[in-house]
Parts: C-alpha cells; structure tokens; sequence
C-alpha cells in the first residue's frame, strides 16, 4: 500500500474531526455565540448540507488542476473555513465557516478517493479506499471525544484552533508524501463534460443510491443512539461515550475487513452488509430494552453500516469512473443519506417513540437490498474468483496495458515451455 494511501487519511481525519466537533460543543457554542441549543444544531445541517451541495461545483473547480494541486487547494479554502470558525464572534459568521468548511471537506473526499484509485493497483482499490476511509472512522472514535475534552478544558475555540493546527499539519504531510502524478484528472477523464458523461448511465445512478439506503439507514439509529441507550436501555450517561467509543473501534474493524473483500466481492459484500444491518436495526428496535442485546446489536450496526464505504465506491468506480466528480458526488449521495436519516427520525420520535428511527433504519436497509437486485441478476455466474466488472464499466488505461502485458508474458512462457517439451 503506498504510504501516500496513509497521508490521504490523515487529511480525511481532520476534516471529519471540524465536522463532528459542533456536536460535542453544543452547549459551550451556544452560550458563545448567544444562540439557543437548536441553533447550533442547525450548524451541523449546514455542513451537511453544504457538502451535498457544493462539494460537487467546488470539484468542477478544481478539476483541470492536478490532483496533488487540487488537494493543497482544497487544504487552504478548508483552512480559511477553520479559522474564520475559531474566531467567529456571531451566529452568522459560524454558518458561513461551516458552509465553506463542508464544501472544502467534500470536494476534499473526492479528489482523495479518486487519487486513491490511481496510487494503487487495480486489483487493491478497494483496500486503498478502505485505508483512506480509516481516517473517517477515527474521527468518529478519537476525533469527536479528543476536540470535546479540549473543547470542555480550554474552550470552544480551542477546539476548533485544535483542528487548524491539525489541518495545517495534514496539508505539510501532503505536501511532502503525495506524489506529484504525471497527468491533471481531467487529462485523464476527458475534461468535465467526459466527467459528466458517465451520469447518463442507469447503473451508476442505481449504485449511487443504494450508497444513500446503507449510510441512512446506519445514520438514522446512530443519530439518536445516546438517548435510546439512556431512556429506553437505561444505561448512566456517563457510560454512554464508552459504548461509542466501542462503536467506533467496531466501524474501524468493520471497514478493514470490508477493505480485504470489496475488490473481488463487491456486490456480495454489499447485499450481506444490508442484510446483516437490517437484522441489526430489527434487532435493536425489538430488543432496545435490554442492556445486552442492545449493545450487541448496536456493534453490529457499527460493523456493517458505514463501513461498507470501500465497496461501495469500488462499485460507483466500476459503474462510472475513477475521476474526481464521480467520487464527489457519491459522497454527496452519502451526505444525503446522512441528512435524511437524521431529519425524518425527530419527527418520527415524536409521534411514535425512540425506537422510531431504529425502524426507519431497518426499512432503509430493505430498500437498498432491492436497489442491489438489478445488478445482482445482471452478474454473469463463473467460476470462483474476482466477479465480471458490471455493465458500464470504463477500464483505466493503465489497467488495460497492464493485462495487455500480462497476456502477452503468459503466452510467451507457454511457448517456451512448449519447445522445452519438444
């Protein structure tokens, strides 16, 4: 694995660390900046919904750069977003930090995954997505408690100060460890509207959405697990961050292991990954009552839910291309799951209880095992090993010439092996 796969993840995991540190800061925030508690809510909608939004036309932007340029780019409008958030002094300056922070973190996402796929070899894609997504899963286990300590010890800004500085080292390790590739990503993909082209394909768009079924129906129960734990399963609040904690390590083993088989079982990982959280969340809804069920399936829903990320990119790779627009907006596909988990689980809390979002995420879950079904039934059955890409599959170059010289070296070491019979 090229070390570059691991700087890519460092980066991720300082953007994914701005993103979840309002959550842990509401109430220090909302006093700040003499805003209610809903109101600070409503910047973490903001970054959400500015990554889905504009993460894509801030890609379009950067697309004729190279990609280590667009990276270092990205790394300094994300960076403005930060600092703009450290010394924000009212509620609308914060919204504007975090609408310019989300669509630096999203076209960031994009470029990075698609680098990822050119760093690696075609065969280890998938792991090399899985590697980078790892700094996704650490800010969920290390990034949220590490800047709310610094946040509940030295303040709100400190935290966020605490982001730039881990930013600012990202961006020198970037500098100094990605390689400079040979070709700008539009070079590559035939400019923006070769980018465009490949969204006239029904099978991307269908692998697109069953991207935004897995991470809603994960984020519908993650979003409200403190208090279904707390009210429904009765455990203290100060056990509560130990149990997501645990959650977290679960999301690192889970996509290391769905890193291992995404390449050559891309659709089988993803049908067994919605099957598995949709009992899960079943499971959880039935059983919320009990301590250890509870847990137990909470675990679950924490190794097969938002760790599926490698193959599904993998999969939206094969359907579309590896560029940077394509990687962008499946990671808006994704925000959008994570936006419609969330939103329709309040209202769903209050009509029908907290195990209302648990069942909405069972039902997501439903829905995308049928979204897989077209491609399922398309899949040419073979012999074991790595399955026929799916209609619509676009070859790198690299990989063609590679396979090229692999046919080409097989039938010259038959031939010699021939006359060395004879």
């Amino acid at each position: 694995m090229p070390r570059a796969i691991y700087v890519l993840a460092l980066g991720i995991f300082a953007m994914v660390t701005s993103e979840f540190v309002v959550a842990g800061l509401m109430p220090q925030m909302a006093e700040g900046l003499d805003a209610t508690i809903p109101e600070i809510g409503y910047l973490i909608t903001a970054f959400a919904v500015a990554m889905a939004v504009g993460g894509p036309f801030l890609t379009v932007a950067v697309l004729r750069l190279r990609q280590k340029q667009a990276l270092m780019v990205l790394f300094a409008v994300f960076l403005a977003g930060n600092v703009l958030a450290a010394t924000a002094s009212t509620y609308g300056a914060m919204v504007v930090a975090r609408v310019v922070t989300g669509v630096a973190s999203q076209a960031f996402f994009g470029v990075s995954v698609s680098l990822c796929a050119q760093l690696a070899r075609p065969e280890a894609r998938g792991r090399a997505i899985a590697v980078a997504m790892n700094g996704l899963m650490l800010g969920t286990l290390l990034g949220l408690p590490l800047s709310t300590v610094i946040g509940e010890h030295l303040g709100w800004r400190a935290a966020f100060w605490a982001v730039t500085a881990l930013t600012v080292a990202a961006a020198l390790c970037t500098l100094a460890g990605v390689p400079r590739l040979d070709r700008a990503p539009s070079e590559n993909g035939g400019g923006v509207r070769g980018e465009l082209g490949v969204f006239r394909r029904p099978a991307l768009w269908l692998a697109l959405s069953t991207s935004t079924f897995i991470i809603g129906a994960t984020f519908s129960a993650f979003s409200y697990l403190t208090p279904i734990l707390t009210e429904v399963t009765g455990f203290a609040v100060g056990t509560v961050p130990l149990l997501l904690v645990a959650y977290g390590a679960a999301t690192v083993v889970g996509n290391t292991v769905v890193g291992r088989l995404a390449d050559r079982h891309t659709l089988g990982v993803l049908l067994c990954g919605l099957v598995l959280n949709l009992a899960f969340l079943t499971g959880f809804a039935l059983f919320a009552h009990l301590p250890v069920p509870a847990v137990a399936f909470m675990l679950g829903i924490g190794l097969v839910g938002v760790t599926m990320n490698p193959a599904m990119a993998t999969r939206v790779q094969r359907a579309g291309n590896a560029g940077p627009l394509v990687n962008t907006i499946h990671s808006s596909f994704i925000t959008l799951g994570i936006v419609f988990g969330t939103s329709v689980g309040g209202p769903a809390i209050d009509a029908f209880g907290l195990r209302a979002p648990l069942w909405i995420g069972a039902g997501m879950a439903a829905i995308g095992v049928l979204t897989l079904v077209p491609a399922l039934t398309r899949r040419p059955a073979g012999p074991s090993g790595p399955a026929a890409p799916p209609e619509g599959y676009i070859t790198p170059k690299g990989a063609i010439h590679q396979e090229s010289f692999r046919r080409q070296t097989r039938t010259v070491s038959r031939q010699k092996t021939s006359k060395a019979s004879s």
